[in-house]
């Protein structure tokens, strides 16, 4: 053999060496797909940066860095719920290791299309109401992450309400009609009513519609003086919610509502758990999922921070007086 051909079968060795290491290396990099029902961060009224930068933050605390340990494909629904199965599509063609969904409606349309894929539900409402678990502690599926508990915080908002409103008796929950965990948590929330002594009446919305003008004139007309907004995940979209505060301050109603993006955008009370903090605990499920650990036996974890946010600045557009000792409470204060 020739210096010169032993050269080149050496330097083929090595480029064959290398190119096989290089492929090895970029198929062990783990794949998350992030799938969101919201508009894309790029949108300036999108309320998920905060949420993205919080897992983010918790990959990072967690060792890992965004595009060389770890791969992270986006996709977003834009607020188009049937959007959502063609995007989890999207991402199960991938080959992703792991789903992440937002909200419950998304984990849902995740599961419908794969159960073997491990999908991680960040911030949603109790998943055993809806099929997603079989309980909080042995999920059983594909599905874990965090509930936000809104169900058992449902009946202290209505009291939170009534602390700031004590002479109104009839109270309003505004969902809409294809909400199923929402309705399961109306029923849950009348038993709060009845040891308060009020009455709480459903209001619905059609989901393909949102006519919310029906809906307030529906509640102008039965007297309701306060409302509670649904943790809907349809109702928290941006431009439903925009919708839903500009007819609560025509209407000059209190209103207490499920996510503290409400009152970033002109809502009068927050109470519930601290969304970002949630999202930031998700990582924590992709890491021991990506260790080996299986969803069907992570417990889906609840809140642990919790906030309870009043605009006085909302407050004085309607013509409402928080009493002291309702503001001493609040973990912050928009003036």
């Amino acid at each position: 053999m020739g210096k010169t051909t032993f050269i080149r079968l050496l330097l083929t060795f090595f480029l064959t060496t290398a190119s096989i290491t290089q492929a090895q290396q970029a198929k062990s990099i783990p794949r998350i797909g992030y799938l969101s029902r919201d508009l894309h961060p790029s949108d300036s009224r999108a309320d998920a940066p905060l949420n993205i930068e919080a897992f983010r933050q918790g990959l990072l605390e967690l060792g890992y860095i965004e595009g060389q340990n770890i791969i992270i494909e986006y996709r977003y629904a834009e607020g188009r719920f049937e959007r959502l199965p063609a995007l989890a599509e999207e991402l199960i063609r991938l080959k992703v290791d792991i789903i992440v969904a937002d909200v419950a409606v998304v984990a849902r349309a995740a599961k419908q299309l794969t159960t073997t894929i491990p999908i991680v539900m960040a911030n949603g409402a109790d998943p055993t109401e809806t099929g997603l678990a079989a309980s909080l502690a042995r999920p059983g599926g594909n599905v874990t992450g965090l509930t936000n508990m809104s169900a058992e915080l449902l009946g202290k908002r209505l009291e939170l309400l009534k602390e700031v409103v004590p002479k109104v008796s009839h109270f309003a929950f505004l969902n809409d009609d294809e909400s199923v965990a929402s309705k399961s948590m109306f029923n849950d929330a009348q038993r709060a009513a009845q040891v308060l002594g009020v009455k709480l009446q459903l209001v619905e919305v059609k989901a393909q519609t949102l006519d919310f003008d029906a809906a307030f004139r529906v509640m102008v007309k039965e007297r309701i003086g306060a409302l509670i907004t649904s943790p809907s995940a349809r109702l928290s979209l941006t431009l439903p919610r925009k919708r839903i505060l500009e007819l609560v301050a025509q209407a000059r109603m209190p209103a207490i509502h499920p996510t503290v993006s409400w009152i970033d955008a002109g809502g009068l009370i927050y109470y519930g758990a601290n969304t970002p903090d949630l999202f930031r605990r998700a990582a924590t499920y992709v890491d021991k999922i990506l260790k080996g650990r299986k969803p069907a036996d992570l417990p889906i974890e609840r809140p642990m921070k919790f906030d309870f946010v009043i605009s006085l600045k909302a407050a004085k557009q309607i013509g409402v007086t928080i009493p002291p000792n309702v503001l001493v409470r609040a973990t912050k204060v928009i003036r």
